[in-house]
């Protein structure tokens, strides 16, 4: 009896010493200074690829965003497939207009280069490439990130490249098995290439950074509060509290040798069953309304965070031309206007 009530207390102290120890490392990991609303610099993602399917004039959505909102900090994507529709043949056509375009209003660009890259279905490879070998198909691929680097490394617009999109998360989009030696490889090529940043990116919610950050020069979390997950089939709220982050990013910073983590995609736009403008008012409501974009926008303020990318454009957008609602719109203009 005496052993048992021994080893009972045993017990129950290695369980105080650990949630002790727990809550000095929870203390230490949120021990992060929230930056003030003055010292913030936002940005955002601009894709053609869902203006396109809206048939909407993505020439000019990107024309007005660039002189009424007045973005300085974007990023845009070096699609494969538009870069490289025909086997061997290169044309730029469409990525040179938006780095013109936003060279000409002193803004700064993250060039997005990869098969993994923003908007649905997330990997995007030419349609000759279809039953290719891997081995072939990895080949060609580090021929279009060779020629798109040399292209843009001169420009002073690009500030950094992105290599692929959160290529650590797994089950999301319709994509191939992550090859994590052939994503060193195209790094690798990236740093011989180019003196410029690299950004790895991956999911704020769903991922564990280490990988991803441990591999770049500039790490970029997403963060999306309100989405429809396939797997519970239903809409759901991630139970997660700004700390989160902050004790994300120290363990991250810990691990690695990062030492700048930004939000590349903050939401700010539906995340439902399907394509937003296929959703009702109502359904669309339930990820996304002018209360959530308020709110996230101070949750990842909060979060410790400083530098912000915004995902949303083409549906403020769509909403003010087919729906004539710019409220969205008129509020992203009022948090451009206040960025450093």
């Amino acid at each position: 009896m005496a052993l048992s009530l021994k080893k009972y207390w045993r017990t129950l102290v290695t369980i105080l010493i650990i949630l002790v120890a727990f809550g000095f490392f929870w203390l230490w990991a949120t021990n992060q200074p929230v930056k003030e609303k003055n010292q913030l610099t936002y940005g955002l993602t601009f894709s053609p690829l869902n203006l396109k399917e809206m048939n909407l004039d993505w020439h000019a959505a990107y024309t007005e965003m660039l002189d009424d909102l007045k973005v300085k900090k974007l990023r845009l994507v070096a699609y494969w497939p538009t870069v490289e529709a025909e086997k061997d043949k290169f044309t730029f056509t469409d990525i040179d207009w938006q780095i013109e375009e936003a060279q000409k209003r002193d803004a700064k660009v993250i060039l997005a280069v990869g098969s993994r890259l923003p908007r649905w279905p997330e990997c995007h490879y030419p349609e000759w490439t279809k039953n290719q070998e891997k081995t072939k198909t990895n080949q060609e691929l580090l021929s279009y990130l060779e020629q798109t680097i040399k292209r843009y490394d001169s420009n002073p617009t690009i500030e950094a490249w992105q290599i692929e999109n959160e290529p650590f998360l797994f089950g999301f989009g319709e994509c191939p098995k992550l090859d994590k030696k052939f994503l060193d490889e195209e790094i690798a090529l990236a740093k011989k290439l180019s003196k410029k940043p690299i950004i790895i990116t991956d999911s704020g919610e769903l991922s564990l950074w280490v990988p991803a950050a441990k591999r770049a020069d500039i790490f970029g979390t997403s963060i999306y509060r309100h989405t429809y997950s396939q797997l519970l089939n239903r809409y759901i709220t991630y139970p997660l509290t700004p700390n989160f982050f902050k004790a994300k990013t120290k363990i991250t910073k810990l691990l690695t040798k990062i030492d700048k983590i930004i939000v590349i995609e903050l939401q700010a736009e539906p995340w439902g069953r399907e394509a937003y403008y296929k959703l009702s008012p109502q359904e669309r409501n339930q990820t996304m309304n002018m209360a959530k974009f308020k709110e996230n926008i101070e949750f990842s303020r909060q979060g410790g965070f400083d530098t912000f990318y915004l995902w949303g454009i083409e549906w403020w957008y769509w909403e003010k031309i087919t729906n004539h609602n710019d409220s969205y719109w008129q509020y992203a203009k009022e948090i451009f206007a206040q960025s450093l």
